[in-house]
């Protein structure tokens, strides 16, 4: 691995998914819109797909604890880069799948990223999804990532999603979308923060089809400057069913945050929740800091790591 990256490469790939650990699992590396270095073993197999760009990720019944790494990076300006993975989890399988994409571009036109995963999960299957986005670069092209994510759960099974926006994405549209079978679970944290001029836009989409299904759906976000962000949350209760959708945000300068919750009862047995809260910092909380010794920017930077860790 060492001979084949640039030093730009491994500073995207540490930044995305920790360079160190990549190797001691499956792994495919995307750069530049063609797939450069992968590994497989002996319960997880990654097939190049023959009729569009991607991967299909099939991880056998019952493998324990593997951890699979799909990074993207991207350091070609003017690249326009869409990939379509599919993942197909065993029966009571249980692995962790890291995945996210890093763009640098230090040059005048746009760099963009589109990545289409499906997660088809077994019965008793369970899978953690890490996913983090991150821009760099000192030319006004922008850097632009747009996510989507279907799940899909059959009896028994469960997936957590962490997914972040770690800094420097221009603009991105989130799509997050799940059908839950009967007594599955589905989980989603996402943390975005934004600044100057840029542009976030999530919407969650999650069918509650079977009985017991359960989804709890968190979003922590901070906004400053003049960006701009929108949280749409739909969940349908279509059975007996339990689902929370949360939305905490905060806001400086002339940033502008839009929350718009829509949960639907299709079944007299489900059971919706939605909470949102949009404000700025507490002055309690400035003032607290600043009596320890630390300055109002010191103090605004500390209230806002904690919100998002």
């Amino acid at each position: 691995m060492e001979k084949t990256m640039e030093h730009v490469d491994k500073e995207l790939l540490n930044e995305i998914s920790n360079l160190e650990n990549i190797s001691k699992g499956a792994y495919n590396i995307r750069r530049n819109g063609k797939g450069i270095e992968r590994k497989v073993t002996e319960n997880v197999n990654i097939v190049t797909k023959t009729d569009k760009p991607g991967i299909d990720v099939h991880v056998k019944e019952n493998t324990k604890f593997e951890f699979i790494h799909i990074p993207v990076i991207i350091t070609e300006s003017g690249l326009n880069d869409t990939v379509y993975n599919d993942f197909y989890i065993g029966k009571n399988a249980n692995v962790v799948i890291i995945a996210g994409c890093g763009i640098h571009n230090d040059h005048h036109k746009n760099s963009q990223h589109d990545g289409i995963h499906r997660f088809f999960l077994e019965e008793g299957a369970k899978v953690k999804y890490i996913e983090k986005h991150y821009g760099e670069g000192k030319g006004d092209g922008k850097r632009i990532l747009n996510p989507v994510t279907e799940v899909y759960l059959k009896a028994g099974s469960s997936m957590e999603m962490e997914s972040s926006q770690i800094k420097g994405v221009d603009s991105t549209i989130r799509e997050t979308k799940g059908e839950l079978a009967k007594d599955t679970n589905f989980v989603v944290s996402e943390k975005i923060m934004t600044h100057g001029e840029q542009y976030a836009k999530t919407t969650f989409d999650v069918k509650l089809n079977g009985k017991n299904a359960s989804t709890h759906v968190t979003s922590r976000s901070v906004a400053t400057d003049s960006s701009q962000q929108f949280f749409v949350s739909k969940i349908y209760g279509n059975n007996q069913c339990f689902a929370h959708s949360e939305c905490d945000a905060i806001i400086k300068d002339c940033a502008k945050v839009t929350a718009t919750p829509e949960i639907t009862a299709n079944s007299v047995e489900a059971n919706l929740i939605h909470e949102a809260a949009i404000g700025k910092i507490a002055g309690e909380q400035l003032i607290k800091l600043m009596t320890l010794g630390l300055s109002e920017r010191e103090a605004e930077e500390e209230i806002i790591n904690g919100f998002l860790r």
